[in-house]
């Protein structure tokens, strides 16, 4: 958890740098910092729920084959 919070941190830090020195707004930087992170967060979510979708339909591919193999063997 800690380097889950401590990675939460930079991610802000980093954000509102970027988008402070871009705009030369505190109040642009701020507002980019906190949306830009947790739009990220939940494209993450849907990137994950993908990729194990994928990871799942390489397996049942992999498995079947295996099957086949060992049936015409």
């Amino acid at each position: 958890m800690t380097k889950t919070i401590s990675f939460a941190v930079m991610h802000f830090a980093i954000a509102f740098s970027v988008a402070y020195l871009l705009s030369g707004n505190f109040v642009i930087g701020g507002a980019i910092a906190i949306v830009e992170p947790t739009v990220n967060t939940v494209g993450y979510y849907f990137h994950e729920k993908l990729w194990n979708r994928q990871s799942q339909n390489q397996d049942q591919s992999q498995n079947q084959d295996e099957i086949t193999v060992g049936v015409t063997a």
